[in-house]
């Protein structure tokens, strides 16, 4: 089955923070969604697991019991054991005794914490937080897999690790939706949501939103910037004209991935502008 939300409008008070948010999560799949702090990532991915009710919209989930959820804080017990924790986390769920002491082993073992079993939370790092929140999640075997920027603030090895347990709960048949900041995570999904003040600027695949580009895109070294629509790159400045003409001395370039999100966002800040 798959799940997502439809035209999703959620409004607190007077505010809409979904606006007509439409998102897939397909079984062996990943989903990414994408946007800066205040773009509706959190509100998007909590009320798919059912914690926010929208206002107007469909949203489409399996069982509760069958969805493994990761917030933004680290959704562990600090103060318990990390052997504690997966307890805890298996009763919640109804785990026979036997089948959990197997799923333990393997999966203490998948995200290298078997040494640390009888480490308090607290005394983890943030890396190992992150994983053992994404260990909890996915213990029951849910259908449905929904993290909250699990790989923010960790290094970037337990970045790496991270990702090998999100791919392959997606390879063993879940349905994937991760939110997150950086960009070079969406290159991995098989969809990507790209949201803005609660809006979806861009959605795809991200093959498709790479070709949909708009206009031109160049690239200038150094100096000073060359025009509204561009913006630093490492010592470059990355140019976009929407209508295809570049200024003098900007040399056209080929858009990577990041180049096409940022595209999507000055496509929407300079809608209905001519130049």
């Amino acid at each position: 089955m798959t799940f997502g939300l439809d035209q999703v409008q959620v409004r607190f008070g007077g505010r809409t923070v979904l606006n007509a948010v439409s998102l897939p999560a397909r079984p062996s799949e990943i989903t990414v969604v994408v946007g800066g702090d205040g773009a509706g990532k959190t509100t998007c991915l909590r009320t798919l697991v059912g914690l926010v009710d929208p206002d107007d919209g469909e949203v489409r989930r399996p069982a509760k019991e069958r969805i493994g959820y990761v917030p933004a804080t680290s959704g562990l017990y600090e103060d318990l054991a990390v052997e504690e924790n997966l307890a805890f986390s298996a009763h919640a769920y109804g785990i026979p005794r036997a089948e959990y002491q197997q799923r333990t082993e393997e999966l203490l073992a998948r995200i290298g914490l078997t040494a640390t079993r009888q480490r308090l939370g607290s005394e983890l790092s943030g890396g190992m937080k992150r994983k053992l929140a994404v260990g909890l999640a996915l213990l029951h075997v849910p259908e449905l897999v929904v993290l909250d920027e699990p790989t923010t603030g960790v290094d970037p090895v337990s970045r790496v690790e991270l990702w090998r347990l999100i791919s392959s709960a997606a390879i063993e048949g879940a349905a994937v939706v991760v939110a997150t900041t950086y960009v070079n995570e969406a290159s991995r999904a098989t969809s990507v949501v790209l949201l803005e003040s609660g809006r979806a600027i861009a959605a795809g695949s991200p093959e498709e939103i790479l070709a949909s580009v708009p206009g031109t895109l160049g690239r200038k070294r150094g100096g000073s910037q060359p025009t509204e629509r561009s913006w630093r790159r490492g010592s470059e400045w990355r140019v976009w004209a929407p209508s295809g003409g570049l200024p003098p001395g900007v040399e056209s370039s080929a858009p990577d991935f990041e180049d096409a999100v940022v595209v999507a966002s000055l496509a929407d800040e300079f809608a209905g502008s001519p130049r």
